[in-house]
């Protein structure tokens, strides 16, 4: 007898998926066996609170924006396809990936996706920009008391000053993207595939 993954979701189902992710036909059976283990309203869709029930987010201290990023403004439940959507963010780029067919749209975990989907995590406000007090609690989030709110504001401060070069006292998307390697504090997230 197969297992519950395989019997609900379709051949074409998981080749779809292949093809706009990047994960392996048993990497997808997999997560979505995990998918419907966290699906506790068994509706085919996960809510932030099946999200938060996952040990490692719950500890995470970025976790609630990780959460967040699973679900689209307005939204408040996910199906399968876009929690691979969001997984695929964080899929390491693989040398055969990097020289696929250039008509065909750019990977879920291309370098510049990952930098939006890092920006944001960021821009809390959803206002295409950062801001020092967005930066702050992003801060705040990750490093908790262990650095006093004086050290804090100076690391916002001088992390606007160095990126921000329209003059906004924000970081876009572009400025974020020119500075991205120096400042972007990668999240490592074990998604157990």
């Amino acid at each position: 007898m197969g297992s519950r993954a395989s019997t609900l979701l379709r051949e074409e189902e998981i080749e779809e998926i292949k093809k706009e992710t990047g994960f392996s036909h048993s990497q997808i059976t997999r997560l979505y066996s995990r998918f419907t283990s966290l699906d506790k309203g068994e509706n085919g869709t996960l809510s932030r609170e099946d999200f938060q029930r996952i040990p490692e987010l719950a500890i995470n201290p970025l976790g609630d924006r990780i959460i967040n990023a699973f679900f689209p403004e307005g939204e408040d439940q996910v199906n399968f396809r876009g929690f691979m959507r969001t997984l695929a963010h964080f899929r390491p780029i693989e040398d055969n990936e990097k020289n696929k067919d250039p008509i065909a749209s750019e990977p879920l975990n291309s370098r510049s996706n990952k930098l939006l989907f890092a920006f944001r995590l960021y821009d809390l406000d959803r206002d295409d920009k950062i801001s020092r007090d967005e930066l702050l609690q992003v801060l705040r989030m990750m490093v908790g008391v262990n650095i006093s709110d004086e050290q804090l504001g100076s690391i916002a401060d001088r992390t606007i000053q160095e990126a921000d070069q329209n003059g906004d006292n924000s970081i876009s998307f572009n400025e974020f993207i020119k500075v991205g390697n120096v400042y972007i504090l990668y999240i490592d997230i074990d998604i157990d595939i």
